[in-house]
């Protein structure tokens, strides 16, 4: 037992010393190691980027170019070889022109109040046959959201939204300066006769970005509503038919909708300065049932309150801190 524990002890103590050993060991420097065989000489690599680089091929793509080669019962290298050299001096890139993106400045708007901001959208709904639709107007008061204006018609035009703006800015009393009309880049909205009916209404006009649909999210959502509506049909038997559920529905949503958005007022009461007498007196409902029972409640309840300011592109949630996307 001695003898064995001895000899364990040694083992241990060689181990100790050949690990020391290779700790100690200089690295080989990996300078020193030799090429590959197959590695292309200096003067190989020239020659290939030379090639590339000449008249008959510097618009030619590398796969392009072996094919040609190997067709003249030449060889110089792999596709991937031709790559590889293209990048080791530099010369890797698209080679074509690029269609570059204008930087787009994004749309901020706020509104503190109705008819500061309105927002407008057409959609299309689904008429009796394949291929036939009808198509809603929709402007909308971005704070309360109410409809000032909706019409449904057979197509998509900038006389018929010029009628509908400027009925809507007669019915509500708008001046000039006080509204600025947010909408996405659709022809009708783009339309000459449009913009100039616009600039003499002295109404801002607001645009959404290309291919940005958060742009203009209030009309976004409105239809949205509209069409997830349970009596919503999906197709509509025909234009009478379709023109009166659309009466149907803004009825509703001006006097009925409760918006949560909104603190759950209806966006009549909104528009028309009901708001703080609805809120006043959901109050004292509340305060009478904390005064029932206080211990139901972990303090005083307070009803949902308006906000302040109502955005489109709010910067504080911005994540671009320029304000600019390409």
């Amino acid at each position: 037992m001695p003898r064995y524990g001895v000899a364990l002890v040694a083992d241990v103590m060689d181990l100790g010393r050949a690990t020391l050993h290779r700790r100690l060991r200089p690295k080989p420097d990996p300078k020193e190691h030799p090429l590959p065989a197959w590695t292309l000489s200096l003067a190989e690599e020239l020659e290939i980027l030379a090639l590339l680089n000449s008249d008959r091929f510097v618009d030619t793509a590398p796969p392009e170019v072996v094919a040609t080669l190997l067709d003249e019962g030449q060889y110089l290298g792999s596709i991937r070889t031709f790559y590889r050299v293209l990048a080791k001096h530099q010369e890797l890139r698209e080679r074509r022109n690029q269609l570059i993106h204008p930087v787009r400045e994004i749309p901020r708007l706020v509104a503190t109040g109705p008819n500061q901001v309105w927002s407008w959208d057409i959609t299309k709904l689904k008429g009796p046959l394949k291929w036939q639709y009808y198509y809603l107007y929709v402007i909308l008061d971005i704070y309360s959201r109410y409809v000032v204006g909706w019409m449904l018609a057979l197509r998509e035009s900038a006389e018929l939204a010029k009628r509908l703006v400027d009925q809507a800015c007669e019915n509500q009393g708008i001046v000039k300066g006080q509204v600025t009309l947010h909408s996405d880049l659709g022809s009708p909205m783009k339309a000459l006769p449009f913009i100039n009916l616009t600039g003499k209404l002295g109404i801002t006009n607001s645009f959404s970005r290309p291919r940005v649909s958060d742009d203009n999210p209030y009309s976004e959502a409105h239809f949205k509503t509209f069409k997830y509506r349970p009596d919503f049909p999906g197709r509509f038997g025909g234009f009478e038919d379709c023109d009166s559920h659309c009466y149907k529905f803004f009825g509703w949503y001006a006097s009925e909708h409760r918006h949560s958005g909104i603190a759950f007022l209806t966006p009549e009461m909104v528009h028309y300065g009901k708001a703080e007498a609805v809120m006043a007196q959901r109050q004292r409902v509340l305060d009478e049932a904390y005064l029932r029972h206080p211990e139901r409640f972990g303090k005083p309840p307070k009803t949902w309150q308006l906000p302040r300011e109502v955005w489109i592109n709010n910067p504080a949630k911005s994540a671009s801190p320029l304000g600019l996307v390409a």
